[in-house]
């Protein structure tokens, strides 16, 4: 079931962030820049878009990659930390690296 409280208060947290949209998607949420797909809203929890360069951020704090379904686990999506998500400047800029990272897909069309 989409959280829609939860996606609300993470759009809200990224108001500052230019270009950002929400559309439904995996039973929750894509999110994107312009037409760059960089994070997840599943079962209110946040996943970012990760590289080699911001992965090692999320696995130091344990963060697990996101899995909506036992037989499929997305290893390039990481859950953001609470508080992570909590802190507006900080989620803004994990969600400005997520949407810079390397090997991104992009909307066609």
């Amino acid at each position: 079931m989409k959280s829609d409280s939860f996606k609300d208060f993470v759009m809200d947290q990224l108001s500052d962030l230019r270009r950002v949209s929400c559309r439904s998607m995996f039973g929750g949420y894509g999110l994107y820049r312009g037409v760059v797909f960089f994070g997840i809203i599943h079962k209110g929890r946040l996943y970012f878009k990760t590289s080699s360069i911001t992965a090692p951020a999320y696995l130091a704090r344990g963060m697990t990659p996101f899995r909506p379904n036992a037989k499929q686990t997305l290893k390039t999506y990481y859950e953001v930390p609470v508080d992570i998500v909590e802190d507006q400047e900080q989620l803004t800029a994990w969600a400005e690296q997520a949407a810079r990272s390397k090997g991104q897909g992009r909307k066609r069309g």
